[in-house]
């Protein structure tokens, strides 16, 4: 555990989603997530989101008939709201857990805000666990990203950092700066599509 930074556990997030201090919520599923799910034809795909806050992702993902979606977090009154939310949708398997010890094979997994609220630490443990949770040819896709902050979470980083730390797993299909980001995160977004290795 970090100790020079805020420990970012169970107790940190649950605290945040308690006193609602959840500034990195967009209230809506984000352009880039949207256009790209857009694009999927199957719509039986097995798709993660880890970290999956309050999971606008999953409430569209829905709404265009996919069948098949785990959402993760490690805070429980969030999870709490969400088996209430999604009560009445079968098509999603709800899981309070650590995303480092979920077990599961997917297609897809979307990564919306999760990877920028771990410790930086934890980035090469993230890309070796992203591996290993995705099926073969499987996509991890969304968004990371392009700018540093002064403290965290989030914890951001730059196209040439994320490069290395995801070269030997994963390629590179998109991976440029995004061009319909929301308005307020404009120039510091940067869409990612890596197929597993």
């Amino acid at each position: 555990m970090m100790n020079n930074e805020k420990r970012l556990d169970q107790e940190y997030w649950e605290t945040q989603y308690k006193t609602n201090a959840t500034g990195w919520d967009l209230g809506k599923v984000s352009p880039p997530i949207k256009e790209y799910i857009d694009t999927l034809e199957n719509k039986n795909i097995s798709i993660l989101i880890p970290g999956c806050g309050n999971s606008h992702e999953a409430e569209y993902l829905v709404s265009q008939g996919f069948t098949n979606i785990t959402l993760i977090d490690i805070a429980p009154s969030l999870v709490n709201k969400l088996q209430k939310k999604f009560k009445d949708y079968p098509n999603i398997t709800i899981v309070l857990g650590d995303f480092f010890e979920h077990k599961g094979q997917y297609d897809l997994v979307i990564e919306q805000t999760f990877f920028c609220a771990l410790p930086p630490t934890m980035r090469e443990k993230y890309v070796v666990e992203m591996h290993k949770i995705l099926k073969e040819k499987g996509l991890l896709v969304g968004l990371l990203f392009n700018k540093t902050f002064e403290s965290g979470p989030p914890f951001g980083g730059n196209k040439a950092e994320y490069e290395q730390l995801f070269k030997d797993y994963f390629d590179f299909l998109k991976f440029d700066i995004c061009y319909n980001s929301l308005k307020t995160r404009a120039n510091s977004e940067l869409f990612i599509e890596f197929q597993k290795k």
